[in-house]
């Protein structure tokens, strides 16, 4: 409770508070770190995104972060999917290598494709932004087929989680730990320079957060009104792909209506079908 009140009562962020922060979880930018953020959860942040990615260069090798663009998804009537909306929706934009980030991926991915000029995936839909030095050998391993793929790289550089502000529900990782593990995929097409592409997406992820108590190697500290939390690619993959070998139901939301149910109803049917990544050959 009292750390509650702390955060709810704390004051401006200063980029020093933020390199503390980094440090007291041992950060010392020798490790790969996939990033998921809310700038507007810290409460004010002198020098805005830019600072706080500027703190992070200094303690991150390699920057790792979703830049996933949904409105470029389209609906192909012919095409429909039992989980799609009942009214399909308008069919979205080409992808471009500079097209906006989804306003709730957050700010600090758009600024990176802004103003760090990030390198970007090509995924039509999922593309991910990496910047430092192992940038191209985690974006070059996505596919269609795979397009969490960048994570199983990160997973072969023994890399970090990183929560700014943000809880598990926005943990991209997990997905990664449900695709070895062998939970369906649903079938989605996305808007590229060579017309409608088919690609796949997983469950929603408003049932992550059960797997905080599986983690052993979670740390987490304080910053401005934020939590920050760090924690190891390979723990939370491996501690999903273990859940779900006792509970392959395990990490769905009960949602009527979301696409969850039709993932429940693919896994009652046939139930898991264990992946084996080919990343796992291909990183060096």
């Amino acid at each position: 409770m009292l750390n509650f009140v702390r955060r709810a009562y704390s004051g401006p962020v200063h980029p020093g508070d933020l390199e503390r922060a980094l440090s007291s979880l041992g950060m010392d930018g020798s490790t790969d770190t996939i990033i998921h953020s809310s700038l507007s959860s810290f409460g004010y942040v002198y020098g805005g995104a830019p600072s706080l990615i500027e703190t992070l260069q200094s303690k991150v090798r390699t920057i790792l972060t979703p830049a996933f663009s949904y409105y470029t998804l389209v609906w192909p009537e012919r095409l429909r999917q039992p989980d799609w909306p009942k009214h399909l929706p308008v069919d979205g934009p080409i992808y471009r290598p500079d097209s906006p980030v989804s306003s709730d991926i957050g700010r600090i991915p758009q600024t990176l494709l802004e103003r760090n000029k990030a390198q970007r995936s090509s995924h039509p839909a999922l593309s991910f932004l990496a910047l430092g030095e192992h940038a191209e050998k985690l974006l070059r391993v996505q596919s269609l087929e795979n397009p969490y793929a960048p994570i199983g790289a990160l997973y072969q550089l023994d890399g970090d989680v990183l929560l700014l502000g943000v809880d598990h529900r926005s943990n991209t990782t997990i997905h990664y730990g449900e695709y070895l593990a062998g939970r369906p995929l649903l079938d989605r097409y996305a808007n590229s320079k060579d017309g409608a592409v088919h690609t796949y997406f997983p469950n929603c992820s408003a049932a992550f957060n059960i797997l905080q108590s599986k983690l052993e190697s979670l740390e987490t500290v304080d910053c401005g009104k934020a939590v920050i939390s760090r924690m190891k690619v390979r723990d939370v993959v491996d501690s999903t792909v273990r859940l779900l070998e006792k509970n392959p139901e395990a990490l769905l939301c009960t949602y009527q209506g979301c696409r969850c149910q039709t993932v429940r109803d693919k896994i009652r049917k046939r139930g898991l079908e264990p992946r084996f990544d080919w990343v796992f050959d291909s990183i060096g």
